[in-house]
């Protein structure tokens, strides 16, 4: 397997994450998005919306969103599976990964803070309050619903799942700009417990061979 990845990219961690709780091995090529290289014609080749992660199967499938990648690993190695197959905890590990996905992580990637800032004219603390705002608004729902149905030490029971690998590289982006975390316990309790599986040690951005500091 091949996979384009950016050390710092949330949605490349995920992927990562997955993979290391499978115990599968991707040839790791990194895609520096500060540089734009996921806008040449070459890197659009493997991803028509010019991001990553992209994941090339051994049999030549490429796939992008990350989401997608991760139902499709756990479809192809399901001995780790990541997504249940009890239809309402299914459900429950799908809304709180969604929520991270779709909710949080879209308004606050690259493209939008770029966005913001060369377009919109958006100061570098207009920014960060916007990135803070958005992270404040969603975790606080992932709170509840990890209060409402969680039952730790992993987001829903004692395995990792699909929630785990979306959680952790928010929180660890969260952490890194500074945002106020406290108010969300059960949240940073999950993340610490993650933190501490070698799994998602490997996949850590820092462990990258594209880090950079």
């Amino acid at each position: 397997m091949q996979l384009y990845s950016f050390f710092n990219s949330s949605t490349s961690y995920r992927v990562r994450i997955a993979l290391a709780l499978k115990g599968l091995v991707a040839d790791y090529h990194g895609v520096n998005l500060r540089a734009g290289e996921q806008r040449s014609a070459q890197h659009r080749e493997l991803s028509p919306v010019g991001g990553v992660p992209v994941l090339v199967d051994d049999d030549g499938a490429t796939l992008t969103q990350s989401l997608a990648i991760i139902d499709y690993l756990d479809a192809r190695h399901p001995e780790v599976p990541l997504i249940p197959r009890e239809p309402l905890q299914r459900a429950r590990v799908l809304e709180v990964a969604n929520l991270i996905a779709c909710d949080i992580h879209p308004i606050n990637n690259l493209r939008v803070l770029g966005y913001l800032q060369q377009t919109l004219g958006a100061s570098a603390e207009q920014k960060n309050a916007w990135y803070a705002h958005w992270v404040q608004q969603g975790l606080a729902a992932v709170e509840e619903l990890l209060r409402r149905h969680g039952c730790g030490p992993f987001c829903f029971g004692d395995a990792p799942t699909l929630a785990d690998c979306c959680l952790v590289p928010q929180v660890a982006n969260a952490e890194r700009v500074g945002c106020e975390l406290s108010g969300f316990p059960l949240v940073l309790a999950v993340y610490r417990h993650c933190q501490a599986q070698t799994a998602f040690q490997l996949a850590a951005p820092g462990q990258q061979p594209d880090f950079i500091q």
